[in-house]
C-alpha cells in the first residue's frame, strides 16, 4: 500500500481514514450472492467519482471494512452520507431479498485516522521547533 501525498493549489496532504459500518440488525448481507461483489462494485464508483481514493476494502458477513484516502475538504459524515446512501438505494434496488428493509444501513460508524505519523512524532516535532535552524 502506497500513501501518497494529495496536492490542491494551496494545500499538501495525507488524510486516510479507517471506516467499519454494518448492515441494520447486523443482517448478514454479505452471504446473499453477488451482494459482495455489487456493493464492491457500486462503492469504488462512488468513490472515483467524489474523489476518494480506497486503500482496502473488505466486506464481512455482517460489516464492511474501508480504508480511504482523502482531500481536506472532504468530510467524515459527507464520505459515509455518499457511500451508505449509494449503495443503499441501489443494492435494494437489485436484489429482491434487500427490497423489504426500509434503509440498508444503520445511521452508526465507527471511523480512526490513520497515517504515517505517530503521535510520538509529531509531539518531538511541535516540542523541538523553536531549537531546530
Amino acid at each position: 500500500m502506497k500513501n501518497e501525498y494529495k496536492h490542491t493549489k494551496t494545500t499538501v496532504s495525507l488524510i486516510n481514514y479507517h471506516f467499519v459500518f454494518c448492515p441494520r440488525y447486523r443482517r448478514k448481507i454479505f452471504n446473499i450472492q453477488g451482494v459482495e461483489e455489487r456493493f464492491k462494485e457500486l462503492t469504488t464508483a462512488e468513490c472515483e467519482k467524489q474523489g476518494i481514493e480506497i486503500l482496502a476494502l473488505e466486506c464481512h458477513v455482517d460489516h464492511v471494512h474501508i480504508f480511504v484516502s482523502v482531500l481536506p475538504t472532504m468530510s467524515i459524515p459527507n464520505i459515509m452520507k455518499q457511500i451508505k446512501g449509494c449503495t443503499s438505494h441501489r443494492l435494494r434496488e437489485e436484489f429482491p431479498q434487500l427490497k423489504a428493509m426500509p434503509s440498508l444501513w444503520t445511521r452508526s460508524y465507527f471511523v480512526s485516522t490513520a497515517g504515517n505519523v505517530s503521535p510520538e512524532t509529531i509531539k518531538w516535532y511541535v516540542d523541538t521547533q523553536k531549537t531546530r535552524p
